[in-house]
């Protein structure tokens, strides 16, 4: 039941959703400035099925969560709609097409030794992304940059993260105590609450059900580990990368790009599943394929079960990339059904509020230098990472850049923010595009 304060907005069924997720995990591109831009538009602008406070609210808890936050604010939007049903449904169908594609091209990289040509072909679309992340900057920056201190906190964060490489988790903290302060220290005048979006209720938010959730979801994250430790025993191959990649569920706070040099140095030198140059390799099928970058531990779980778990090659492969799979993303689940319903409760409490649009301003930082990194990567062949005193900047080769990216890219922007094309048709232009340019040039 609705009242004044309340507006209701169209529901999915759970045939709906499982549709809508099903697409945005096939074209979910361009790591998670993409993927978070690309939901916005979807589930915010086009269906209407939550509303801008809502889509924030719950960002801003997975941007706070380790793991691949686009994953989870997928699962908790899901959750939302159709509780954990639809949060399974939504978080499996953005991770599971890409996993797929991932595995595929390990197979092939594994009987060929290269995949160059299928990286080619996917690299319109990488340029097509930058267009849709522009326009979720943007329309993101309008929404959460109501005053200067917003405005300073996202440039603050920008600079924190893109230049002077302070860890994630500490800008968020600390956007998140400068909004509490400034509450606590600001006269406050009551303002006519905006329109509340009614969504179906998920249950309370009680130390019961957070204590019963948390021990289902850890038995089917770490259920599986102490069986492989039982049948395989503890120095399998299988056995060390679900405890490996259950440590790199628990850790990877600000995306995967935090943890990747250490996930090298342990996979190569210390456990011996791959090369240092197919680490690089892995990165660039991820980067290119649908779904988290997270998903470059499936390559690296499918060489090492490929070549040390004993079984056929390809079979022993897939294998590894399940293990890499399920405890990768199983802990996802976890923090969501556990945690979301006590985000949802404290959507009221002033305090928390300010905090957390503090928290969204950083965001807007942090997603803005994720854009950048992204746009460089784009369109520059080549990039110096170059060291000024406490500042650490990229720096692109100029005779590097890339006009066939920038040419698509720049299409893609007018399309989608001009002429407001369907997004579908945009990301299968930009990809023909990218194809007709490595056949024919």
């Amino acid at each position: 039941m609705t009242t004044a304060s309340q507006t209701e907005m169209p529901q999915p069924t759970l045939a709906e959703l499982t549709r809508v997720f099903g697409k945005i995990g096939l074209v979910s591109f361009g790591g998670p400035a993409g993927q978070i831009a690309l939901m916005h538009r979807i589930l915010v602008e086009e269906k209407k099925w939550l509303d801008e406070p809502r889509f924030l609210h719950a960002l801003n808890y997975c941007m706070m969560l380790p793991g691949p936050e686009a994953m989870q604010l997928a699962t908790y939007a899901g959750w939302l709609m159709h509780g954990v049903r639809g949060g399974l449904i939504a978080g499996l169908l953005f991770v599971l097409p890409g996993a797929a594609v991932l595995i595929a091209l390990s197979s092939l990289y594994l009987a060929l030794g290269e995949v160059t040509i299928v990286e080619g072909l996917l690299f319109g679309l990488k340029a097509a992304v930058l267009a849709i992340v522009l326009e979720a900057l943007v329309k993101v920056s309008k929404r959460a940059l109501k005053n200067s201190l917003m405005v300073t906190i996202a440039i603050v964060a920008f600079v924190g993260i893109a230049f002077l490489q302070i860890p994630f988790p500490v800008i968020i903290l600390s956007a998140a105590a400068i909004g509490a302060m400034v509450h606590a220290m600001t006269p406050h005048v009551d303002a006519p609450a905006a329109p509340r979006v009614a969504m179906p209720h998920r249950g309370e938010a009680t130390l019961g059900r957070f204590a019963s959730t948390t021990a289902i979801w850890l038995a089917i994250w770490l259920g599986p580990l102490l069986l492989l430790a039982l049948v395989l025993g503890a120095q399998h191959v299988y056995t060390q990368q679900a405890g490996f990649f259950s440590i790199m569920a628990a850790v990877t706070f600000g995306g995967a790009y935090a943890v990747l040099a250490w996930v090298a140095q342990q996979a190569v030198e210390v456990y011996g599943w791959l090369r240092p140059d197919e680490m690089l390799t892995g990165l660039g099928l991820a980067e290119t394929t649908p779904g988290p970058l997270i998903l470059v531990l499936l390559f690296v779980g499918f060489l090492g079960g490929a070549r040390l778990s004993g079984w056929e090659p390809f079979l022993g492969g897939i294998g590894g990339a399940i293990v890499a799979l399920w405890f990768t993303f199983a802990p996802c689940f976890l923090w969501i059904f556990a945690g979301a319903p006590f985000v949802e409760k404290l959507r009221d409490v002033k305090w928390l509020t300010a905090a957390l649009s503090a928290v969204t301003a950083a965001v807007v930082g942090v997603i803005a230098n994720l854009a950048v990194w992204f746009g460089l990567h784009v369109l520059f062949a080549r990039l110096d990472d170059v060291l000024a005193g406490p500042l650490r900047v990229l720096v692109p080769d100029p005779a590097s850049f890339d006009p066939a990216a920038a040419l698509i890219a720049l299409a893609a922007a007018i399309a989608l923010m001009v002429l407001h094309v369907n997004l579908l048709l945009v990301l299968a232009a930009a990809a023909l595009a990218g194809m007709g340019w490595v056949l024919f040039f």
